[in-house]
Order: C-alpha cells, then structure tokens, then sequence
C-alpha cells in the first residue's frame, strides 16, 4: 500500500531548501539534490521565477541566509503578498510506511517593500502584520514529503496506480488541505515541487509489545477547512453545509502483518446557529434563519454520505435548556432524511453521566453497537489484500465537539480496536485492552493527547474531562484543570479570539480587505464605552463578584450593616447587567475583513 509519488521523480517535494534574503528578492536554493534551478521571489512585487544560479554576493550585500523545509504557499493582498515558510519541523512517526513532520516554527516573508505607500496602505499594512504574527503562531500543522496525508488509509488504496503518479498536491482531500488557498499562486507558476500539501489537525501514534506480538496505533486527526474558525467565532454550520470544528478521526492498527483502519467525524450542530460573546459566562444560543434548516442539514449528511457511507448521529448535548432547543431543532431538521442510511441517537451525556460517572457511556454503546457492526472498519491482510472495507461511520457532537465529544469517540475507538486485535488473533475472544495495563496506559494517553491537540486548536485550552479519557477515571486534579481550562477559554473567547478568527479567515481567503470595518456599535456610545477595553470588562466583572462577595459575608457576620450589604450587592448586580448588555461592545471580534460569502 503505497501511494508515494515514485512513478514521476521530476514531483518529487523538496525537503530541504537554503533561503537567501537579499534585498530586492528571495531565493530558495534546494541542498536535496532534487533539482539545479533556484526559486526567485521579488520582495517588492511577490512575483515568482526559476533561476539558474544565484545572484553576485559582495560584503555590502551579504544576504541573511538559514535552512528552510518547505513553503506553506504564498497570500496575495493589496498592500503586497507574504510568503509562508517551513523554519522547524519534527518527525512525529509514519504514515503507512512514509514520514510525517510537525510544522515547528513558521515565518512570514513579506514581499511588499513598495517605497510608495499612503498612510492608507500603511494602515493596511500594519494590520495584516498583526494578523500574520497570528498566522505564524498556528499550530497542528502536519505534512508528508511523499504520501497523501488528506485521505483515510480507505480512500487511498482504493485509488488508482494513475492517481497516485500525481503530484501530492493534486491527489489531495480539498476539505483537509489546510494550505489549499495558499498554494494557489504556486501552482499558478507550475511549481509542482514546492507544492506542499499541510493539513491541521493532530498525529499520535505508540508502539506497544501485547502478549507476544507488537502492536502500532496511529490516531490521525484532520480538520475541515471548510468552516474552520474559533469556539465561538465558528458556530453550527453554514448555508452549503460545512459545519464547524468538523474533524475526522482514524484510528489505525498495525499488528502481524495486517492492518486495520476505522474512521468517525466530529462537527458542530449542522444547521445555521451562533453562540456571541457577550461578556457572560455562557452566552445564549441563537438559532438563524430557521426555515433553512432542513436544507442545510440535508446538504451535510448527503455530502457525508457521499463519503463515508452510512451515518449514525450520536447527538451528547443536554435535554433542557438552551442546549435543549438546539436538540430539538436537530432532532425536528433531521427526521425527513432518517433512514436506514441515516440515523439519529441522542443520548443526554450530562444527565446519565454527569461530572464523574463517565462509565456510563456503557449504555450509549448498548445502543449503537448494532450499527457499529454493520458499519464494519477496514482490513487488510498480511499480504496487503483488502478483505473488508468501512461501510458507515459515527457522527457525535456536543456543543463545541470538544470535551464530551472526545470522551465519547474514546470509547467507540476502544471498543472498535478490541474487536479488531480479536479478529486478528492478537486477542483472545474475550479478552479487552484493559487485561494488558501498559497498552491501556498508553492507549489512553494516545486519545487525551488527540483530545487535548483538537481543544487548543478550537478553544484555545486542552480538553475538559481530559482525566477521564487519560487515567480512565475523574480526579480532583482533573477538575481543578477543568476549572482552570473553562476560565482560560472565557478570557479567550471574549478578549482574544477575534483577531485569531480574522488571521484564520485570512489564510484561507474567504474574506477581501477592508481598511475599516465597522462593527454595529449601540447608537449612543457613552465615555465609559469609548474607552472600554478587554482589561476594564474583566475587571467590572471580577470587581462585581468580589464586592458580592465581600456583602454578603458582611450581611452575615453583622446583622448591623444588612442595609449597607444589600446596597453594595445591588451596586454590582447593577454594573454585571451593564457589562451583560454592553458585552459586545467589550470583546474581541473579527474586525479587519469582510466576508466574501
């Protein structure tokens, strides 16, 4: 099994390159052996050439000079085009026999040394550079020099030997190719081998000796670039069915020559809601346009029919509430396309489970393993023949389709891998991964770092009930760490994620640029809001709890100043409910762009 790009030597990737940074251009030199010719870049203009050689060195001129591993791509605005490189990268293990490297470090090269710039342009420029502080600060980037990372081990050996001899970028999943918007200046120039396709996402995988065979688990997330954005930035899904957070996770085993496989996908809601930050804790949840929802939901799950096969949808989110009438909504857009292809289970995760009782998912799986059978994984054996494909998968969601999510994909996998490590003689019949402590260990570990990579990515913080998922029970550590993690993401979501949102958006080219764009501001803006600052609506906030606080303790150690006590907790009801109905004019929102959509 093997899709490497042997057949067509000329495409092959460069994995090594000498940037030079002279003062008029770029150039890549390959240190592969790959190729003689240099890649010119214009600092001014951004345009691209192959060279034959470099230009004349003097020491008045010494270019800067240091190793790069590759170039992401290259953006192309108004103010200049910036180029995308690969300064430090890791070996994290291997993909079906080929390499895969985590993106380490990345810099942003600007081509926009124009000496004629308005304070417009200026302006312009000054923020896009934020925004690529931002983009080179992205993390769970992944990428192989040789194999298709964007496909499943399914989709990839059904492929065709004429497929594979393509450039990886050509073979590539659009909905996982991170870099797509990017590549597209390059590929404009026929740069076949710079041409680099990334993913985002998370690769773990550990190698465990269990009984007398060994055992290798790879955990492969991919992100869907298709609505991808921040916890509360990115909400349900958009009119063409794209959902948010939407990430596929393959889980793939390798023991006694065989090799088995099994996929399942997380993603927001898929209807058309949001979530605004508002300054409180949990705000509401709002559910737009309503009458579309059946549409857009229809366009989700036929999109994932098309490529996974049949879907169960396993819906974690709680019964009442607002997260209540988001199931609902669900449950109602869902049922005109239920069918033996398509079905729904909702299972009220905080209800049946709640903080530590997380065994109880046990009653989840009494309910789906039918479906999980007919869904079967794929395998292949040791002579590298497929004997069974994957015919369905499981499609869960929360809210953000992060902590309860996580826990409950765990379990699937679990459950999925023992069944596998039995067919293949690995196991006994009976036998359970539990039975072997050191596998377990490190089988947990492998699903809370996956958890954790997909958390940060989305929210900004690990996982909730990550203890869960690691140790296979909750401790009071563990929700110590979830008290830390829920405030960490609220200071995230209000005061920070905005600017993340906009540097996201930017990289994937849904939004032109805009020297102002106006957020709706209330029509009569007071001092207090002209100055309002992230660090002022923390402190309101923070300074309300504490002198609630500070009253009612007063009110029952001294009966004497009950009066005062109440006074002062209206004082900070007061300035709450001001923070709660002004809160948007406090948060960090995506401000510079204006959505082409």
């Amino acid at each position: 099994m093997d899709a490497a790009n042997d057949a067509n030597p000329s495409s092959k990737l460069h994995t090594r390159l000498r940037l030079w940074e002279f003062t008029d251009r770029y150039i890549f030199e390959p240190i592969d052996g790959l190729a003689d010719l240099y890649l010119s870049v214009n600092r001014s203009s951004g345009s691209m050439n192959l060279v034959d050689e470099l230009p004349p060195r003097s020491p008045s001129t010494n270019p800067k000079v240091r190793t790069v591993y590759g170039v992401i791509g290259a953006l192309k605005l108004a103010v200049g085009s910036y180029f995308l490189v690969i300064t430090d990268r890791d070996c994290v293990g291997s993909y079906l026999g080929h390499a895969i490297f985590k993106v380490t470090g990345l810099k942003v090269l600007p081509c926009n040394d124009s000496l004629n710039t308005s304070a417009e342009q200026k302006k312009m420029e000054s923020e896009i550079s934020e925004l690529m502080d931002a983009a080179e600060r992205t993390i769970g980037l992944y990428f192989s020099y040789d194999i298709n990372l964007t496909l499943n081990s399914q989709r990839l050996y059904d492929l065709g030997d004429e497929f594979k001899s393509r450039p990886l970028w050509r073979q590539a999943e659009p909905r996982f190719l991170w870099n797509s918007y990017l590549l597209e200046p390059l590929i404009e120039n026929k740069l076949d081998q710079y041409l680099l396709p990334v993913i985002q996402g998370s690769f773990q995988n550990i190698h465990a000796e269990v009984g007398s065979e060994k055992v290798d688990v790879t955990l492969i997330a991919r992100r869907c670039t298709g609505r991808i954005g921040t916890r509360m930035w990115r909400r349900g899904a958009d009119p063409e069915g794209y959902a948010a957070n939407f990430v596929e996770s393959e889980q793939i085993v390798q023991s006694k020559g065989y090799t088995a496989s099994y996929v399942q996908v997380r993603g927001s809601m898929p209807f058309l809601w949001e979530q605004i930050v508002d300054l409180t804790y949990k705000p509401s949840f709002d559910v737009v346009r309503q009458e579309e929802a059946p549409h857009v939901l229809e366009r989700h799950f036929n999109d994932l029919q098309k490529k996974y096969g049949a879907i169960l949808a396993v819906d974690l989110v709680n019964t009442h509430g607002g997260e209540g009438r988001l199931r609902e909504r669900y449950a109602k857009s869902i049922e005109p396309i239920l069918s033996e292809d398509i079905r729904y289970v909702h299972f009220d995760f905080h209800r049946i489970c709640g903080h530590i009782h997380f065994e109880h998912l046990s009653q989840l799986y009494d309910q789906i393993e039918d479906y999980l059978k007919k869904h079967r994984y794929f395998l292949l054996n040791d002579k590298g023949e497929k004997i069974q494909e994957q015919v369905g998968t499981v499609r869960t969601n929360c809210i953000d389709c992060l902590d309860r999510t996580n826990v409950t994909q765990s379990m699937i996998g679990r459950r999925i891998l023992e069944s596998q490590l039995q067919r293949v003689g690995v196991f006994g019949v009976n036998d359970t991964i539990s039975k072997y402590p050191a596998f377990d260990a490190s089988y947990k570990v492998l699903w809370a770092n996956h958890g954790d990579a997909i958390s940060i990515q989305y929210s900004g913080t690990p996982a909730l009930k990550g203890d869960f998922v690691r140790y296979g029970k909750r401790s009071a550590q563990g929700i110590l760490n979830d008290l830390q993690y829920s405030l960490a993401r609220y200071y995230l979501n209000n005061f920070a994620d905005g600017t993340k949102q906009d540097a996201m958006d930017l990289l994937q080219g849904r939004y032109i640029t805009s020297v102002s764009r106006d957020i709706a501001a209330p029509s009569k803006a007071g001092s207090l809001e002209n100055y309002a600052s992230a660090r002022l609506a923390f402190a309101l906030v923070s300074g309300a709890f504490m002198f609630m606080m500070m009253s009612l303790r007063q009110a029952r150690n001294d009966g004497r100043h009950l009066l005062l006590s109440v006074l002062w907790a209206g004082l900070c009801i007061g300035i709450t409910h001001f923070v709660r109905t002004n809160g948007r004019v406090f948060t960090n929102r995506p401000r510079i762009y204006q959505s082409r959509h």
